[in-house]
């Protein structure tokens, strides 16, 4: 297949995004029709820049990201489960807009600030 976005920790295809190094055994993929939303977000030292991977937080998973620390932007993805998987792309702008179109989602809503990851 081919890819459409790919860096370090994220692939994205005609069907679905899969994130590298989600969990310790395995990649996560998800097909964009699983996609309710997408939420850009702010990314401070307390605010999932300091966490490389995992969470304190039930409701987010961070993938690793070793380059983490010296992002300020990163992306919720809604995936209608209990917990929704938190990444932080090189290129927020070029992930956000794809996964928009590819999962039929609207305009980008307001940036907010990150949850406690």
């Amino acid at each position: 297949m081919t890819a459409l976005f790919k860096e370090e920790g994220i692939i994205c295809d005609e069907t679905s995004v899969t994130l590298r190094r989600y969990y310790p055994w395995a990649a996560k993929t998800i097909p964009y029709s699983s996609i309710k939303g997408v939420q850009r977000i702010t990314l401070s030292s307390l605010r999932g820049r300091g966490r490389l991977w995992g969470t304190m937080n039930v409701h987010y998973w961070a993938n690793l990201d070793m380059k983490r620390t010296k992002k300020t932007v990163g992306l919720i993805l809604d995936v209608g489960k209990r917990v929704s998987p938190y990444v932080t792309p090189d290129d927020t702008d070029a992930l956000e807009t794809l996964l928009r179109e590819k999962a039929g989602l609207g305009p980008a809503m307001a940036t907010v600030p990150s949850p406690f990851i």
